[in-house]
C-alpha cells in the first residue's frame, strides 16, 4: 500500500530553505535544531530505505553549531547557510571516503571539496552525509553488490530509480532539503519522477564537475528538492565556474534570476513519443491531461517529435564506452566484484570501434544543434518524467517487460543529456496504484532560470499535480 514519505517526519523536517532561513533569522528555533531533526530522520528511514552510505553527524553538527553562531550574529554565509544537505556518493567532499558505490576499488580520501561542495560549503550549508548510488552511477536505478538496495519511501518494494537514488529518498522523506544529484543519462530526473519530488539537470557546464567523470560531457551535476523554489536556492549556491573543469566554455551562462512565466500565451512542443520503450499508459493518459490543462490554460501547445535517428544506439555508444574506460580504472583483482550488469556494458564498450564512436559523436552533434534550434521555436518541450512507473526493486527493468538494458526505459532522459539542455521533472500525479508520475520541462540551452520559473508556474498553477 502506497504511503506518504513524510510520514513521522517532524516539523523541522518539512520546511524549505526560505522556511528555514527565516527561523533562523528570528531565533525561533537554530541551525542545531534542524540538524539534529534531520539526522533523526535520516537514521530513522535508513533501515528500510538505505538512503545514505554514511551519515555523519559529528561532521554535521560541528558546521550547524558553526552556522548558529553565524546566525545568532547576524552574520551569515548566505541566504541559505544552515539548511541542511546531502551530497551523493561519487562526488568528491574534503576529508569524506567516497565510495562511488562500490567495494572494486579501495574509497577515495578525498582531500579537496569538488567544486559545487566547494561552493555549498562557502554557502554554510550543513552536510548530513553521502547518499546512495549504484556502482560508478552506471544505471537509473540504486542498488550494488557492496551496499545493497535502495528503496522506494512511496512503496518499499520498488524502486526509487537511480542513479541519485538515495538522494531522491533523503530528499522526499524530509532527510535535508538540498541534495546534489549527478545526471548522465537521467539519474537526477528519473528518481526524482519515481519519488515524486523535484529535480533539475542544469544546462552542462552551469555546475563545474570535478573530477572530470569517465562518461564525458553528458554527465550533469544538479539539485535535487521537494519544490522548485528550493531548487532554484541550491542551483544558486552550487553553480559557477571553476579552472579545474575544462570542460565549462568560458564566458557567463544567462542568469537563474527570471521573470515569472505566464502560462497562457506559452509556446510549449508536447514530446510524446521517446526514441527507445514504450509509455506506460497510465503516464501517458497522465501527461495528455497535463497538457490538455496547459492549453486549457492558454499556452500554445503544439506536436514534438525528435529527429528521425536511432538516439538509442548513439546513446549507448557513448555510456558503454565511458563504463569501459572506468574499468579500465580498475585493478584486474577488483573486477570479480562488479555488478555484473557494469561489467556487462564495460565489457560491450570494450568492443566499440573507435570509428563508431566517433560516428556516435557526429550524430549527437548533429542532434543537438537540431534540438537548439527547436528551442527557437518553442519556449520549451514538455514530457513525461519516465515513460513507465518505479518497478520492482533491485531489477534493472520491469518483470515481463522484455526489456535488456535500462537505457531502452529511459528514453525520455538520455536525449537531453546528449543535447546538454536544462530539464527539470516536477510532480505530475500518481498512477492508480499510488507511484508517482512527473512531467519533464526542457529548454534551450544555458535558460535554466527560464525552465525553473516554466516549472514554478505550473507549481503554482497546481496543473501538473492534478
Amino acid at each position: 500500500m502506497p504511503r506518504d514519505p513524510l510520514a513521522g517526519a517532524s516539523d523541522l523536517c518539512r520546511m524549505s530553505a526560505a522556511e528555514l532561513a527565516a527561523g533562523y533569522a528570528k531565533g525561533t528555533f537554530s541551525p542545531v535544531d534542524v540538524a539534529k531533526a534531520t539526522l533523526e530522520r535520516a537514521e530513522a528511514i535508513q533501515p528500510e530505505l538505505n538512503a545514505f552510505a554514511r551519515i555523519d553527524h559529528e561532521g554535521a553538527l560541528a558546521q550547524a553549531r558553526e552556522s548558529e553562531r553565524r546566525w545568532r550574529e547576524k552574520a551569515p554565509l548566505s541566504e541559505v547557510d544552515g539548511v541542511p544537505a546531502t551530497i551523493k556518493d561519487i562526488v568528491w567532499m574534503k576529508d569524506q571516503a567516497v565510495r562511488y558505490g562500490t567495494v572494486s576499488v579501495p574509497a577515495v580520501e578525498a582531500t579537496e571539496d569538488a567544486p559545487s561542495v566547494a561552493r555549498m560549503r562557502a554557502a554554510g550549508l550543513v552536510f548530513l552525509g553521502l547518499t546512495t548510488t549504484p556502482e560508478f552511477g552506471w544505471k537509473a536505478l540504486t542498488d550494488s553488490p557492496g551496499f545493497g538496495v535502495t528503496r522506494n519511501p512511496h512503496r518499499p518494494d520498488v524502486t526509487p530509480g537511480g542513479s541519485s537514488g538515495g538522494a531522491a529518498v533523503a530528499a522526499a522523506v524530509g532527510a535535508g532539503v538540498f541534495h546534489l544529484g549527478t545526471d548522465g543519462g537521467g539519474s537526477i530526473r528519473i528518481p526524482s519522477t519515481f519519488t515524486g519530488i523535484v529535480g533539475l539537470k542544469p544546462s552542462f557546464g552551469r555546475v563545474a564537475a570535478y573530477p572530470a567523470s569517465p562518461f564525458g560531457t553528458v554527465a550533469h551535476i544538479g539539485p535535487m528538492t521537494r519544490t522548485v523554489a528550493d531548487a532554484r536556492a541550491m542551483l544558486a549556491a552550487m553553480a559557477g565556474p571553476d579552472p579545474r573543469d575544462w570542460y565549462q566554455q568560458p564566458g557567463a551562462f544567462p542568469s537563474l534570476t527570471a521573470a515569472a512565466e505566464k502560462i497562457a500565451g506559452l509556446k510549449v512542443g508536447y514530446w510524446s513519443k521517446p526514441p527507445s520503450g514504450s509509455v506506460h499508459p497510465e503516464v501517458a493518459a497522465r501527461i495528455d491531461q497535463v497538457v490538455q490543462a496547459l492549453a486549457a490554460a492558454g499556452a500554445e501547445v503544439k506536436p514534438f517529435d525528435l529527429p528521425d535517428e536511432d538516439l538509442h544506439a548513439v546513446f549507448q555508444t557513448l555510456w558503454f564506452s565511458g563504463a569501459a574506460a572506468r574499468r579500465e580504472m580498475v585493478p584486474a583483482e577488483g573486477r570479480a566484484k562488479h555488478d555484473p550488469g557494469f561489467q556487462a556494458i564495460a565489457e560491450a564498450g570494450l568492443k566499440i570501434p573507435a570509428a563508431e564512436f566517433i560516428r556516435a559523436s557526429s550524430v549527437r552533434a548533429a542532434f543537438g544543434a537540431a534540438m537548439d534550434a527547436a528551442l527557437t521555436r518553442f519556449d520549451v518541450l514538455v514530457s513525461p518524467g519516465a515513460a513507465i512507473p518505479a518497478f520492482t526493486a533491485g531489477l534493472e527493468v520491469p518483470e515481463g517487460s522484455g526489456l535488456g538494458r535500462w537505457t531502452e526505459w529511459a528514453g525520455f532522459s538520455y536525449p537531453i543529456n546528449l543535447t546538454q539542455q536544462p530539464a527539470a521533472v516536477i510532480p505530475a500525479g500518481k498512477t492508480g496504484d499510488g507511484l508517482p508520475i512527473g512531467l519533464q520541462i526542457v529548454g534551450a540551452r544555458g535558460q535554466d532560470g527560464r525552465v525553473l520559473a516554466v516549472a514554478e508556474a505550473f507549481e503554482a498553477a497546481g496543473i501538473a499535480r492534478g
